[in-house]
């Protein structure tokens, strides 16, 4: 009888310890996160000069706007054009993030 209760015992104690174990982060493989560090610089290569262009854009616009809508006119057209998101992070390719090509309100 001693020996069943010591059994249960070991059992239970057994099942306690592995249920309070913490359990492994799923984390992704190393290919996987270089893959989306290389992914990440070359849509930013791309991802860059276009955003940088609709910004310069956005500020000449800006420019034209001030004389006719005022500053606060001007602003909000520079912000929209020059705001949002500049750098493709691997986060935005896992869809953890978003990419907001213009700035402003959401």
């Amino acid at each position: 009888m001693r020996t069943i209760s010591t059994s249960i015992t070991l059992v239970l104690a057994l099942t306690v310890a592995i249920a309070a174990a913490p359990a492994p982060a799923r984390a992704e493989s190393t290919a996987q996160e270089v893959a989306y560090g290389v992914g990440s610089a070359t849509s930013t290569l791309v991802y860059a000069p276009v955003k940088a262009s609709f910004c310069i854009l956005g500020a000449v616009t800006s420019g034209l706007t001030l004389p006719f809508g005022g500053p606060r006119t001007a602003g909000k057209v520079a912000s929209t054009a020059c705001g949002g998101t500049w750098v493709v992070t691997p986060a935005a390719l896992r869809g953890r993030e978003p990419v907001r090509f213009m700035g402003g309100g959401r």
